[in-house]
């Protein structure tokens, strides 16, 4: 499997061209994603493509080289399109191939927010929240920034795509965005 991005440069205003984009993909044989519009499959015999779209960029990836090359060199004939090559980094997000497939990795991301949040020297622990002391709202003895609370939760969610394993705690975090206290975060 290998992924390319392309640059396609706009000459119209995003909406118009998303459109163009979307009727294009369509008529060459990909379907809408149900889940998210932004992604579009191809899927005919044994060849399956995947396109997703973000603003200007377009990252497209498979399980047949031909397909992706004979894809982009349409898409090169309706848009005017740099071919970046093999994709490293996807909206803060990694991307290195194995020979099983492609690794998604938020680490650089990671590093960021601990840097942000200043937790760098923080204990790394297999388990993010205790299981047997619930959080409640009347939790902790003073407020928190809750304009700097909402933006780590927001980042905390963006990483549980790649990090699974911390959803459970992010969720019971962002239940106290309204009103955190310092039991629900220690500011920055």
């Amino acid at each position: 499997m290998s992924a390319k991005e392309i640059l396609v440069w706009l000459k119209q205003a995003p909406r118009a061209w998303f459109n163009t984009l979307h009727s294009f993909l369509l008529s060459y044989g990909f379907v809408n994603s149900k889940s998210d519009p932004s992604l579009f499959i191809y899927l005919k015999g044994d060849v399956k493509l995947y396109t997703l779209v973000y603003v200007d960029d377009i990252l497209i990836t498979g399980n047949n080289n031909h397909a992706i090359a004979k894809c982009i060199s349409t898409l090169a004939t309706m848009f005017s399109i740099k071919d970046l090559g093999s994709i490293h980094f996807f909206l803060g997000v990694e991307v290195i191939p194995t020979t099983q497939g492609l690794f998604l990795s938020q680490h650089k991301y990671i590093h960021d927010l601990l840097d942000h949040t200043k937790m760098k020297d923080a204990k790394i622990v297999h388990s993010p929240m205790s299981t047997s002391s619930p959080l409640t709202k009347s939790d902790g003895v003073s407020a928190a920034d809750s304009t700097e609370y909402r933006s780590v939760i927001g980042a905390l969610q963006y990483l549980s795509m790649t990090r699974p394993d911390i959803a459970y705690t992010v969720n019971k975090l962002a239940q106290f965005m309204q009103h955190p206290s310092s039991t629900h975060f220690t500011q920055p």
